[in-house]
């Protein structure tokens, strides 16, 4: 079979970013310290999650720095609901693939799964709040602000979503998840995080919002009482700079690398066009026939959830696959759809000839492909030559370098990115 030639492009977005993260951070929770009225020796709950927020160890160690120099005593919580198997120890391994353990971050950690039940909301939904949390005087979420992989909506996976599911541990994962059916995401979000935040000592949040290059492009603090309202308007701004492929319909999307530190579904649902989500619209863009997924992230542990979002992926993605950890994040998520594993060879090569040859009467070398590194990372792309002839009509894409055949090695893997 003849494969399409590649070429390399540039795309071009409206990019803001953070010049000075450590300054910019320490700045914004020094200012939410004298506001919220801290005091000197009160503990804090420092709460981060699993996904692979850019500079995150960076801006949770400046955050812990500027709270020590408060004369605070602060701890970190993992936040992350049933991931890293639901088990404390495995929590632990998450943060520390990003930088995030007790040496890099000069205080403790504490991970605990059970959590303790705190309220009801008025639909009924028990309140779950970490253990260690409920007992500082203090808590501060930091997270990213972003649209959520399952739904469209208002708010996504930001402040909240961490309030809620993400202290909520497995426990209140999993009945917030089932809750989804009932009143929809949204809904189960906010109305458990107002309970969090007016019952549960929580101070403010460090929200930050991400350029298309995946780099920080706002860190900003936010105190508890204006954390919705705020979280919307930031939620507009993480939309208005999200990454975007360059193209709205393609045969064949290749995805060089998946996994839980990139997106909550291995893959972000909103640059692919796959939400396989229940009682959810799949985005109308962009359409694209066939995604072949290539390889599992090491600091996903071998969680795959999301790599049946893809319709091939490689046997050396799926003998990565831990089952348990899988399994049990899909369950509590109620998405085991988002599990199933796809079509596999043990070859690039043989994948992407399954690949091309369903894609009805298009020739294979005249294939639309698009072959990305991840879902967070869209700068510069490869593209098949066809596509290349679009390129004069579009400012917001530049050629790097030329149409040059696919490269493999002496195993029929594609060469590096």
């Amino acid at each position: 079979m003849q494969f399409p030639k590649m070429s390399r492009i540039r795309q071009k977005f409206d990019a803001p970013i953070v010049a000075d993260i450590p300054a910019t951070t320490q700045r914004e929770t020094s200012r939410m310290i004298a506001q919220r009225g801290m005091l000197e020796g009160q503990s804090v709950a420092v709460a981060t999650g699993s996904r692979g927020v850019s500079n995150i160890g960076l801006i949770v160690h400046n955050t812990v720095i500027s709270l020590q120099n408060a004369g605070l005593k602060p701890f970190i919580v993992p936040a992350m609901g049933s991931h890293g198997g639901a088990t404390p120890e495995g929590q632990l391994r998450v943060l520390a693939h990003y930088g995030i353990d007790e040496e890099n971050m000069g205080c403790p950690l504490k991970s605990d799964i059970e959590p303790e039940l705190i309220a009801e909301t008025e639909d009924g939904l028990p309140v779950y709040v970490d253990k260690n949390a409920l007992g500082a005087d203090h808590i501060v979420v930091v997270n990213r602000v972003k649209p959520h992989t399952d739904f469209e909506g208002d708010i996504g996976s930001g402040l909240m979503k961490m309030l809620a599911i993400g202290l909520g541990k497995q426990k209140g994962a999993s009945f917030y998840h089932g809750a989804v059916f009932e009143y929809g995401f949204e809904r189960m979000i906010t109305s458990v995080a107002r309970h969090v935040v007016a019952r549960a000592n929580v101070a403010f949040g460090l929200a930050i919002v991400e350029n298309a290059y995946d780099e920080t492009a706002h860190v900003i603090g936010v105190p508890a009482e204006e954390l919705e309202a705020r979280e919307r308007e930031l939620f507009k701004e993480s939309k208005r700079l999200m990454p975007r492929l360059p193209f709205d319909e393609m045969d064949v999307l290749i995805v060089d690398e998946m996994g839980k530190n990139i997106s909550g579904t291995g893959m972000d649902t909103n640059l692919i066009g796959r939400r396989m989500q229940n009682f959810e619209d799949e985005p109308k863009t962009p359409q694209i026939l066939r995604i072949f997924v290539r390889d599992l992230t090491p600091e996903s542990e071998g969680n795959a959830v999301g790599v049946g979002l893809a319709d091939f992926t490689t046997s050396q993605l799926v003998e990565k696959i831990n089952t348990h950890y899988t399994y049990v994040n899909s369950i509590t998520g109620m998405s085991p759809q988002k599990s199933r594993i796809p079509v596999h060879f043990s070859s690039d090569r043989e994948v992407i000839e399954a690949a091309l040859s369903t894609i009805g009467m298009t020739r294979p070398e005249d294939a639309r492909v698009v072959r990305i590194k991840n879902t967070l990372k869209v700068g510069e792309v490869e593209i098949s030559e066809i596509l290349t002839q679009e390129l004069a009509q579009r400012e917001d894409l530049e050629l790097v370098a030329g149409a040059a055949p696919m490269v493999f090695d002496s195993n029929d893997m594609l060469a590096s990115l």
